[in-house]
């Protein structure tokens, strides 16, 4: 009742980050109608409203409760991870429920478990907000400090890497959604930096309130993957999942709020063989 009366306000008289979400599809998608890009918008409307419901649940939600709304599709992947025996990045996006997806981590991966993030502004939210994320044994580690979650013996180290990176300059320009876009390049650092596999977590919405999580390996060691192939295999899983259902990715992020640099070739350059440097280049 409660996502029901959200969803009623943003289609009416709060329309949460409307032009946001309108630019973001007109950049997204110039080539569907504006009947179906307002479609999009509504359902994405929908989406948010059950989205900041189930955040609220999110805050006293039960391990039985959790477990049976975050299905996983493939637990038998579980011990082929295990037996990499080596730390493991998990990436995925702000698609469908991201906040369920970091609380249930724990219960799946029997490793140390930590999400690296940024903290809220608001010194009480964040406290609260961080100690419902840890309450079945994931520890959240702030980004500048992210080494850290590394210093247990193979952890599982969730990074949500779809937003805007702060600099455009010190990221990856990538085609994504038919638009060259600034994309974060740290999880693809950390694998290298720390000899990672790399799993990615597909989350789709079976029915209201339920979700099924599929998992996927995508490099089993990192140091073997050319430069950007990484981050690229990370995009292109993102952006299917958007295409298969637009609605339920996070429009109202400013995701495109940068422009490419006019001289990206160069820095593009720098940048690779800093990172040839330091993770191949080695006799």
């Amino acid at each position: 009742m409660l996502s029901n009366l959200l969803f009623l306000l943003f289609c009416t008289i709060l329309p949460y980050r409307k032009k946001v979400i309108d630019n973001n599809l007109a950049l997204a998608f110039p080539n569907k109608s504006s009947k179906e890009k307002i479609q999009i918008r509504k359902d994405f409307y929908r989406y948010f409203s059950d989205l900041l419901v189930e955040s609220i649940k999110n805050l006293s939600i039960s391990q039985k409760q959790l477990l049976g709304r975050m299905q996983l599709e493939n637990p038998e992947i579980l011990e082929e991870i295990k037996a990499l025996n080596k730390p493991i990045l998990f990436v995925a996006g702000h698609y469908n429920n991201w906040e369920w997806l970091i609380t249930a981590q724990a219960l799946w991966f029997k490793n140390p478990n930590f999400g690296i993030g940024m903290p809220l502004s608001h010194p009480f939210w964040n406290w609260k907000l961080t100690a419902r994320r840890e309450r079945f044994g994931l520890k959240v580690v702030h980004a500048q400090n992210y080494p850290t979650a590394f210093d247990a013996r193979n952890p599982v180290v969730l990074v949500l890497a779809d937003q805007a990176p702060n600099s455009a300059n010190q990221c990856l320009w990538l085609t994504f959604l038919g638009r060259d876009t600034a994309v974060i390049f740290g999880p693809e650092y950390m694998a290298n930096q720390f000899n990672c596999a790399v799993v990615f977590a597909c989350v789709s919405n079976s029915k209201r309130g339920f979700y099924n999580i599929q998992l996927e390996v995508l490099a089993e060691d990192s140091k073997m993957l050319s430069y950007q192939e990484l981050t690229k295999l990370h995009v292109q899983k993102l952006e299917q999942q958007i295409l298969d259902n637009p609605a339920r990715w996070l429009w109202s992020h400013k995701r495109w709020k940068h422009q490419k640099p006019s001289n990206w070739n160069l820095t593009s350059r720098e940048l690779e063989n800093k990172f040839e440097s330091k993770f191949r280049n080695h006799a």
